[in-house]
């Protein structure tokens, strides 16, 4: 009998943990090869780690909930004959067969933490997305810490977690306050001079008896987090074109059957969209950029972020890596390829990672136009308004006429700390002229 480590595989180059969401599999099952173990989740993706090898699942080393790096092992199987390498043999040997060794090298090599996980009270902290330690936990138990306190708290620790010293410093500060009693303000003394610019607690929502009451899942409570971050990071502002799209519908409703046949792939109006997006981008590279404090990172790919739904109805952004490098069929496969990967909850972590601009359409829940979010750190998204048939003012050689022309409205938001309107209104305008100017002969 040989034992396996079963670690946490390498998710993108900017995926360095996960959190473990569920165990398909519990201690004494039995695991064919490729079969899943366990669902895990990173900020954006959720996703399964398979079994390497065939074998008994014989311990679990985390459990839900829990934080795991890329690389640490999550679990062990007990595979049929065969011997494992010299570096699973002796680590597992160790982890299987002397869990008190474990314990003693854990209490040796960090003590404050080996005593927090034994005085922790069973205090709920699942309800917060934000890594705590076991001593961070213990800590805001024992001091009446709230879960809403402790996520308010801003951490000095690496990828900004709370430390014990944040939390001490948090409580210090707390208890130190002094309790100002509430009085009623003078009628003649104007009011503005009691108002404080301090941080004010929600009012609480009234329900009633009918009303049901639903918490957030997951992917909801971190889109909730993403956009309010947002709106506070970037100073929004919107520029909007109406454009004239008659000779992509008629040019599209041409081909879209030999398209089909030819490359087995469907022709949507997205990836034509995308196309001149990638276009503009190269001829507007200050909108290819990213914010990072005070400094502006230019972006040398254009790597196009598009909106699209998750089978629980989100939305998740996945990234079409050097666009501009794409002819029309190879975009149609890259959107198809995402879309229908993220219908059926398929996507990676790297697929969503990278992106240097960002693409959302609302037509198609018949949005004439809307308003996004930029999703940080980019500085612009484009949002893409339902084709409509309008009368329309058409000028000829003749004289002007009214006619029944394709229309829609592609709505663009940017970031107006480092994009003036001249540029934004400059972009979204290119993207407009090359969509204008579609040939409805060409080739696909």
């Amino acid at each position: 009998m040989a034992k396996f480590e079963l670690k946490l595989p390498k998710m993108g180059e900017s995926v360095a943990e996960a959190t473990i969401t569920n165990w398909l599999k519990n201690v004494g099952d039995k695991i064919e090869m490729d079969e899943a173990v366990l669902e895990i989740a990173t900020d954006k993706v959720d996703s399964e780690v398979p079994s390497e090898v065939s074998g008994v699942l014989v311990e679990q080393l985390f459990g839900k909930d829990d934080v795991v790096k890329v690389g640490q092992t999550i679990a062990i199987i007990e595979t049929e004959g065969g011997s494992s390498s010299a570096e699973n043999s002796s680590v597992t040997s160790s982890a299987v067969e002397m869990p008190i060794a474990i314990a003693e090298v854990t209490k040796t090599i960090n003590p404050e933490v080996s005593g927090a996980k034994e005085t922790v009270a069973p205090a709920d902290f699942s309800g917060s997305d934000k890594f705590f330690s076991p001593l961070v936990k213990n800590i805001a138990q024992q001091e009446g810490v709230s879960v809403a306190e402790l996520e308010s708290i801003s951490g000095s620790g690496k990828d900004g977690r709370v430390t014990k010293d944040d939390i001490l410093n948090f409580v210090k500060n707390r208890t130190n306050q002094p309790v100002v009693a509430q009085t009623v303000t003078p009628v003649a003394q104007p009011v503005v001079q009691n108002v404080q610019p301090t941080t004010t607690s929600a009012v609480p929502v009234s329900v009633n008896g009918g009303d049901e009451i639903v918490e957030m899942d997951r992917m909801r409570k971190l889109i909730s987090g993403y956009m309010v971050a947002s709106v506070q990071t970037s100073a929004h502002v919107q520029s909007f074109i109406e454009v004239d799209v008659t000779n992509i519908v008629k040019w599209r409703d041409r081909v879209k059957g030999a398209f089909e046949k030819r490359e087995g792939e469907k022709l949507t109006f997205t990836p034509i969209f995308m196309e001149a997006v990638a276009k503009a981008l190269k001829d507007f590279p200050g909108m290819n950029i990213s914010v990072d404090g005070e400094y502006i990172i230019k972006r040398k790919n254009i790597n196009l972020g598009m909106a699209a739904a998750l089978p629980n109805g989100n939305l998740i952004v996945p990234v079409i890596k050097n666009a501009d490098q794409l002819n029309l069929v190879g975009m149609a496969k890259a959107v198809n390829d995402l879309g229908n990967r993220a219908k059926a909850g398929k996507l990676k972590p790297d697929d969503t990672q990278g992106g240097t601009y960002t693409v959302t359409n609302v037509g198609t829940f018949g949005s004439v136009f809307g308003t996004p979010i930029i999703n940080q750190p980019q500085v612009g998204i484009l949002a893409l308004g339902a084709i409509r048939k309008v009368p329309a003012v058409i000028e000829t050689p003749e004289g002007d006429f009214i006619g029944i022309r394709q229309k829609m409205f592609l709505s663009h938001s940017y970031d107006h700390r480092v994009v003036d309107g001249a540029l934004g209104g400059s972009f979204v305008k290119r993207v407009a002229d090359y969509l204008e100017a579609w040939d409805i002969n060409r080739d696909f």
